[in-house]
């Protein structure tokens, strides 16, 4: 069921108001959405949570979490919150939640839309779903929506489980599984640059494409994340979301039409095209990697076991790369090269398709051979295209140097660029599900990375081997290599 284009009208119920996700990213995302005018006076949102908080002590936290003084504008804008103490185990507190609902509804003339935001451990996924069902939260004349976030399982078995009993509530139109990479203005941009480009849509393919390369790096460590990351790692963290979703959105065919069932078909095609990877075979394809001390902007960070909270022993990767190939006509034979860290040279997501040779050779650069021409697709912290191509080196004879052209969509407006969580918060609202992860998605996902993170569970021998400030080990280097590549740090 979609909704007014114009001003989404709904009750937004946050469980987990008082956490760090809700401060960091949804509520300055709702208030923008609330700036921007692309959603009205009609709307509420209820936190939920464990401390005895008030509306006011809520009302104080939103307003330090967007930076904002005690104007008018913002005091409109926090009389919209409210706050709910609440026992997610506990009957009574959905049905005291649905009498709030119903009263907030009355109040903001809002027709019945209910959308529940689970921004808390996924352990209690389950038991929100079939309660808010159970004690009538969702029977509503208007739409009822679940968001959740990250991880959803940590393997295919816990996910299925996961699904079984969220499917018991909602149905799988009514499910948002976040992936706020899918939010991201270029990452929606992929299918713009090649869907909309004549120039690009033809050479799409293993004819003209040698390899294709996604790097997520990051510079910081592990922070405050230490127990979460302990039981996760970078595969699972980054790889079986984000970077899948990625590589999904790359190499899709043609949808019919730009809809979210056409769109989510193409992606999951290509899913189930990925080549597994076997027990045996883990080692020739993916290199997993964790961090030693080393400097970052001139100042020493610790190795990862000496971080809080991490085991001495640790065998939680911190960096994984890996080969993958995709067993279809388009694709057969290009690898793509994906690798993401903490704790490496910079934070920056980027795509770097690298196109192959011309047959022969009439100019050269200065090394006796030409540069091939690369197309560099900015995800963070820049967003934006640079194409790399040769032209001829003023004054010289036949060599030819790499010129760039580039685009930065938030190099001359930073502050005005939608955040991801902006972008998909409202695309709930609407009723627009093609930025998210469908459950066809998310299981194809578990079951490419299971056979590899089942691999190293089983091998306890990593121990820190990549430089803080560095790019990943060297076996990551050499991945590439052996097939005659290298890594395009650009």
């Amino acid at each position: 069921m979609k909704t007014d284009q114009k001003h989404p009208k709904a009750v937004i119920v946050i469980f987990g108001a008082t956490g760090d996700l809700a401060k960091r990213k949804l509520y300055p995302s709702i208030h923008r959405l609330y700036k921007n005018g692309q959603i009205g006076e009609e709307f509420a949102v209820v936190g939920v949570g464990r401390r005895p908080w008030s509306n006011e002590d809520l009302r104080q936290t939103v307003k330090k979490s967007i930076s904002a003084g005690g104007d008018k504008h913002t005091d409109d804008f926090t009389s919209h919150f409210y706050y709910h103490p609440f026992d997610v185990t506990n009957p009574s507190s959905y049905q005291e939640l649905k009498v709030l609902l119903d009263q907030l509804e009355l109040t903001y003339e809002i027709p019945n839309n209910r959308m529940f935001y689970l921004a808390m451990a996924p352990e209690f996924f389950g038991t929100i779903a079939k309660s808010l069902k159970s004690e009538g939260v969702t029977a509503t004349t208007g739409w009822s929506r679940l968001v959740i976030e990250k991880p959803f399982g940590h393997d295919l078995p816990s996910a299925k489980e996961l699904n079984k009993e969220i499917r018991e509530a909602f149905t799988e139109d009514q499910i948002y599984r976040i992936d706020h990479y899918l939010g991201k203005q270029m990452v929606q941009n992929i299918e713009v640059i090649r869907f909309a480009n004549a120039i690009f849509e033809p050479l799409w393919t293993n004819r003209y494409i040698s390899n294709i390369q996604i790097t997520s790096s990051e510079d910081l460590g592990v922070e405050d994340r230490a127990r979460y990351y302990e039981t996760s790692g970078a595969l699972r963290d980054m790889v079986q979301n984000h970077i899948l979703q990625m590589v999904a959105l790359l190499a899709m065919e043609p949808p019919i039409k730009l809809n979210t069932e056409e769109i989510r078909s193409e992606k999951v095609k290509v899913l189930r095209a990925l080549r597994p990877i076997a027990k045996e075979e883990v080692d020739q394809y993916f290199v997993r990697g964790q961090y030693q001390a080393g400097m970052i902007d001139g100042s020493p960070v610790p190795a990862y076991p000496e971080e809080q909270n991490v085991a001495p022993d640790s065998n939680t990767e911190t960096f994984v790369s890996g080969k993958l190939l995709i067993d279809n006509f388009r694709w057969a034979g290009v690898p793509f090269y994906i690798r993401t860290g903490k704790r490496m040279k910079e934070k920056s997501t980027k795509i770097v398709v690298e196109f192959k040779e011309i047959p022969m050779n009439l100019y050269y650069g200065n090394e006796k051979q030409i540069n091939p021409n690369l197309l560099v697709i900015h995800i963070q912290p820049d967003e934006g295209i640079t194409l790399y191509l040769n032209a001829k080196k003023l004054g010289g004879a036949a060599h030819a140097q790499p010129i760039k052209l580039d685009y930065c969509s938030n190099c001359s407006d930073e502050m005005n660029t939608p955040e991801a969580y902006e972008k998909l918060i409202h695309d709930c609202l609407l009723g627009d599900a093609t930025n998210f992860a469908h459950w066809d998605e998310v299981a194809l996902s578990w079951s490419f990375v299971d056979s590899i993170s089942e691999t190293w569970a089983s091998n306890k021998t990593l121990s820190p081997n990549y430089e803080a400030g560095s790019m990943g080990p060297k076996e990551s280097d050499d991945l590439l290599s052996k097939d005659g590549f290298q890594w395009w740090n650009i």
